[in-house]
């Protein structure tokens, strides 16, 4: 990752983001090495290069409009319990 996790809340922060206790951001995809380790749109189809096939068939290179996006987390708990962290849901609306 280019940038350490104090960096972003940093960089969030000092450009006027409200950050509480609790809140979780998203810091991107930490893709690995191979062609299915890649994780978003923009590296699944290597900048727009390669469309990457859906599961019905249909092919994307970015998010369009009406998309819904679902953001979901679990993080290792005291005593190897798993801790659910909130969905987030945002749908990509035209300009």
């Amino acid at each position: 990752m280019s940038w350490s996790f104090v960096q972003q809340l940093a960089h969030m922060t000092v450009n006027g983001a409200t950050v509480r206790p609790g809140d979780l951001f998203a810091s991107g995809t930490v893709s690995g090495p191979e062609k299915d380790e890649r994780g978003s749109f923009l590296e699944l189809s290597w900048g727009g290069k390669e469309p990457f096939k859906l599961d019905d068939g249909s092919t994307r290179s970015f998010l369009e409009d009406g998309d819904t996006v679902r953001l979901t987390a679990t993080a290792p708990g005291e005593g190897g319990s798993v801790v659910g962290l909130a969905e987030v849901v945002g749908t990509v609306r035209s300009a």
